[in-house]
């Protein structure tokens, strides 16, 4: 018994042309179209299970109709379901509601979008172990205890942007805690300059790196009365700098701004006695450094610093302190910016400057210390250009030296007091002979 009713068969045989099909031939018709109609659909599911699919689609019928030498069912595709009607006059007979469509519509309809072309596009999936965060990647899930709610309280949905979660190993964390809590309560201990020398030398310190540059620019910006902790925080940034081991150039934009804050700062410790002159020595050095450093990968990172601090050296409105930083920050970036940015305005300093150093017009003995070290760091920047000329002209102005003999069968090489003075530092180191005159004896 076929499960496919003999009128379907005499439906089927109208709809092509053929009036007059007898009921017999049409009862036995119908198994076979039951045969037929199996077979398709054994083949359909074959080819979805190739596609490695659960859910079988018009495409596999029409597969499976291609397998058979069979042409294809048209008109299938669309996702909308077929619309029945009863046909009027008959009460089981149905049919599908074909829509007629007017081929000038299809004509003047606009041509579909072009298909892009196949293109391939590279991006970082890690960065020495840390995946960055672009779109490409996709964001690590965030825990659940710690996600937003997704409602507001008027019951609104809100977009929640998933944090993307970075993975530190449980001794790493210790590690970054047992720093953090030497820098900010015993930065002068001897377990302290241990950590120094381990943030200098560890080759595994790369995933804490962004830690602790937030952690130096956090710091730096609650503690400018606490000398000892900005101290502190300078020399750890000096240990990570010298560590060759981890990319500290990725975070300089983080360490810079705390750096030149110790330099240019108006104020800095709570206390009469805290020397901060060493501080922003100390800091001066340092941002030379990282200029030297990473002058070549950033070609704007010195122009940036410098334009920093002459700012602040012609600002008259800036506090001496704050001079005194930008004088030492420009010397320490070497002869050629003292005399492009110093030299030329030394004089009209000074004019502004020596006011402030006479006890009869200054009567503050703190403004006037102020004073005397901002002299003292003109003084030594001006020291530096000279002593660089020095060194270039030092050998055309020296005499040649004068070998002359004795009759005790020794030679003496006579040298002027000059050359001896420029060379006593080198003979004073370990050589056989004595350094307080200016005549070598070579037996």
């Amino acid at each position: 018994m076929s499960f496919v009713p003999k009128e379907t068969i005499e439906v089927i045989a109208q709809s092509i042309g053929i009036t007059n099909l007898s009921p017999d031939v049409a009862l036995a018709l119908a198994p076979d179209l039951e045969y037929r109609i199996r077979e398709i659909m054994q083949e359909s599911v074959k080819c979805m299970r190739h596609s490695m699919r659960t859910f079988l689609t018009t495409e596999d019928v029409d597969t499976a109709l291609a397998l058979r030498n069979l042409e294809p069912i048209y008109g299938s595709t669309s996702n909308d379901p077929p619309q029945f009607k009863r046909a009027a006059g008959h009460k089981d007979l149905f049919y599908i509601d074909d829509k007629d469509v007017d081929i000038k519509d299809i004509i003047e309809a606009p041509l579909p979008k072009a298909p892009l072309d196949t293109s391939i596009t590279s991006h970082w999936l890690a960065i020495e172990g840390v995946q960055p965060a672009i779109p490409e990647n996709a964001p690590v899930e965030a825990p659940s205890e710690i996600r937003k709610s997704e409602y507001k309280e008027d019951g609104l949905p809100v977009d929640v942007k998933l944090p993307v979660k970075h993975l530190i190993t449980r001794e790493l964390q210790l590690y970054y805690e047992k720093i953090t809590d030497l820098t900010l309560n015993k930065p002068g201990s001897i377990p302290f300059r241990r950590a120094l020398v381990s943030l200098a030398t560890d080759s595994g310190l790369h995933p804490l790196v962004p830690y602790f540059t937030f952690f130096v620019a956090d710091e730096v910006a609650q503690n400018l009365n606490n000398l000892a902790v900005l101290f502190a925080l300078m020399r750890l940034v000096r240990s990570l700098l010298q560590n060759s081991q981890i990319h500290i150039e990725l975070y300089l934009h983080q360490l810079m701004p705390p750096i030149i804050t110790c330099i240019v700062a108006k104020r800095i410790g709570n206390r009469l006695s805290d020397d901060h002159w060493e501080l922003r020595n100390f800091s001066a050095n340092l941002v030379a450094s990282i200029c030297q450093r990473f002058g070549h990968i950033y070609h704007n990172l010195q122009p940036r610093v410098t334009k920093t601090f002459l700012h602040s050296f012609l600002d008259p409105t800036k506090a001496l302190p704050q001079h005194y930083g930008a004088i030492k920050g420009i010397e320490a970036l070497g002869s050629r910016l003292i005399r492009l940015l110093i030299l030329p305005n030394l004089e009209p300093y000074l004019h502004l400057l020596e006011p402030e150093m006479q006890p009869e017009k200054q009567k503050n003995e703190m403004k006037r210390h102020e004073a005397w070290q901002v002299y003292g760091a003109l003084l030594g920047a001006a020291g530096q250009c000279v002593h660089e000329k020095v060194k270039m002209f030092s050998n055309l102005f020296s005499p040649p030296t004068r070998v002359t003999s004795r009759g005790s069968g020794k030679a003496v090489i006579a040298m002027s007091a000059a050359a001896a003075a420029a060379s006593n530092e080198e003979t004073c180191n370990g050589w056989p002979w004595g350094c307080g005159s200016n005549e070598l004896h070579v037996s």
